[in-house]
C-alpha cells in the first residue's frame, strides 16, 4: 500500500508527447525501463566515478554507482510507502549527464563552455532524456513523465538563481516548477546518492591504498563500526573485516535516513505528493548528528582521496584531454561523426555550435576520449 503522499503513476501529469498506456507496466516502470535501455545509460559503464576507468576493474564506475543508488532508493522508498519505480527511475538517471572523467571532466568542460552558457551535469541529464536520445519514431528523447523529469531536474532541491541553459530550454516548454522541492521519491533518490558514494568511496579508497583501516578507526561512524567487528569477530580475516565494518556503516546511514524521514513525515502529515512539494523543506534527510559525522568523513576523503597526489596527477592528464578535444571540434566540426552533421548544419552561431560540441564531448566515455585525443592530437 502506498502512502497518501506517494506519487501515484495513475495520477501522473503525463508525458509531453501523449502515448497509449502500457497494458502491463505502470508509467513510472516505463520511464525506468527507457532509462535502462538508453545509450547514455550504457555509456556510464566506462565513465569515471573517482578513479579513471582503466585504473582498475574493481573501482566503481558511474554505472555501478547508479545501480547502487537505485538499490538504496528502492529500499528506502519501500519502507516509507513511496513509489519504488519512480525513486528507482530518478536514481538510475541522476548521473546520465556526467562527462568522461567525472567531476574533473565537468570542471574542464564548464570552463570551456563559460562563454556559451556553461555546463551543468544535472541539466545535461535533462537534455539527454528530452532531446539527445534519438531512437523513437514519434519524438526526440525518452518522453519521460513529468514526475521523472521533475525528479531529475531538482532531486537536490529547488533550482534557484541562474538556471542552466539546458534546463531552462526544457522548462520553457514544460514547466517543471523549479522553485519547489521535488517529490518524496526524488528526495529519496538524492539521499540514496549520498549514502552510496559515502559508502563505496571508503571501499575504493581502501582498495587503492590511499588510506588504511587504521585511518578509518579515527573517524566517526567508521571507527565504531570497526570496533564492533573486532569485538564480535576477533582475528577476522582482514578483507572480511573491512567488508563487515563498511557493511555496518552502510546500514547505519540507511537506518538513520528512514528514522528521520518517518519522524518528519509523521509530524508534517502530508496528504499528497503536492503537499511534499509545498513543504518548503527537504523531508528526506540525515539526522543532524549523522550529517555532521559524514562531513568529517567527507573532509577526510577530500584530503586523502579526491585530492591525493596520484589522483591529482591523473586529474591533470585527463583535464588536458578535454581541453584539447573541445576547441579542436569547435574549430573543425567536420571531425564530428556523420550523425552529428545535421545538427552542425542547423547551428546558426558559435554558441549553438559550441553546445553541440559540448553534447558530443560530454557523451564520451573515458576510454573513447583518451583514444580520440591520441588519434587527433597525438
Amino acid at each position: 500500500m502506498l502512502a497518501s503522499y506517494a506519487s501515484d503513476p495513475a495520477q501522473t501529469r503525463g508525458r509531453l508527447h501523449p502515448e497509449r498506456m502500457s497494458t502491463f507496466r505502470s508509467e513510472f516502470q516505463r520511464d525506468r525501463d527507457r532509462i535502462i535501455h538508453s545509450s547514455a545509460f550504457r555509456r556510464l559503464k566506462h565513465k569515471t566515478q573517482v578513479f579513471v576507468e582503466h585504473e582498475g576493474d574493481y573501482y566503481r564506475t558511474r554505472l555501478t554507482h547508479s545501480i547502487e543508488v537505485a538499490q538504496v532508493a528502492r529500499t528506502i522508498a519501500g519502507v516509507l510507502g513511496l513509489n519504488e519505480e519512480l525513486a528507482e527511475a530518478v536514481a538510475l538517471a541522476h548521473d546520465l549527464g556526467h562527462t568522461p572523467f567525472g567531476h574533473t571532466g565537468e570542471d574542464a568542460l564548464s570552463e570551456l563552455m563559460a562563454p556559451y552558457g556553461g555546463f551543468d551535469h544535472n541539466a545535461q541529464a535533462i537534455r539527454i532524456v528530452t532531446s539527445l536520445e534519438r531512437h523513437y519514431a514519434d519524438f526526440d528523447g525518452l518522453n519521460l513523465t513529468w514526475e521523472t523529469l521533475e525528479g531529475i531536474a531538482k532531486h537536490n532541491g529547488p533550482v534557484k538563481g541562474d538556471i542552466p541553459w539546458a534546463l531552462a530550454e526544457v522548462n520553457a516548454g514544460w514547466d517543471l516548477e523549479l522553485h519547489t522541492h521535488a517529490s518524496a521519491e526524488a528526495q529519496v533518490a538524492a539521499i540514496a546518492d549520498d549514502v552510496a558514494y559515502s559508502h563505496h568511496d571508503l571501499h575504493d579508497g581502501l582498495r587503492s591504498g590511499l588510506f588504511t583501516e587504521a585511518d578509518l578507526m579515527e573517524l566517526p561512524v567508521t571507527g565504531p563500526a570497526f570496533e564492533a567487528v573486532d569485538r564480535l569477530y576477533p582475528g577476522l580475516d582482514p578483507m572480511r573485516r573491512r567488508h563487515e565494518a563498511l557493511r555496518r556503516v552502510f546500514g547505519i546511514l540507511v537506518e538513520d535516513v528512514i528514522a528521520v524521514a518517518r519522524a518528519r513525515l509523521d509530524a508534517a502529515q502530508p496528504q499528497s505528493a503536492d503537499d511534499i512539494r509545498a513543504m518548503g523543506t527537504t523531508m528526506i534527510r540525515f539526522s543532524k548528528k549523522l550529517y555532521m559525522e559524514l562531513k568529517s568523513i567527507r573532509s577526510f576523503l577530500f584530503t586523502r582521496m579526491y585530492r591525493a597526489p596520484s589522483v591529482m596527477e591523473e586529474r591533470a592528464r585527463v583535464t588536458a584531454v578535454v581541453r584539447g578535444l573541445f576547441p579542436l571540434y569547435l574549430s573543425r566540426p567536420e571531425l564530428l561523426p556523420a550523425e552529428w552533421r545535421e545538427d552542425v548544419t542547423r547551428a546558426q552561431d558559435e554558441t549553438a555550435l559550441a553546445r553541440i560540441v559540448s553534447d558530443y564531448v560530454a557523451g564520451m566515455t573515458d576510454r573513447f576520449a583518451i583514444q580520440e585525443h591520441a588519434r587527433l592530437l597525438g
